[in-house]
């Protein structure tokens, strides 16, 4: 419980408008992850592996040779 409230309080700093625009950082939308965040899908890598397994990104599968 307590990590989802951190989590909620995260976002909601994050959308607040910063004073500098270096400060601003892309984030995950699913969950929040700000780091190995990738643009063209809009989340993160863990993210994106998760929606790949189940066949919600068109075009995108695991790898495997």
């Amino acid at each position: 419980m307590a990590q989802r409230l951190a989590k909620i309080k995260k976002q909601q700093k994050q959308e607040k408008k910063q004073k500098f625009p270096t400060r601003k950082h892309s984030r995950c939308a699913r969950c929040g992850r700000a780091r190995g965040y990738i643009g063209k899908f809009g989340v993160c890598r863990h993210c994106v592996k998760e929606l790949a397994l189940k066949g919600v990104i068109p075009g995108l599968k695991k790898a495997s040779w």
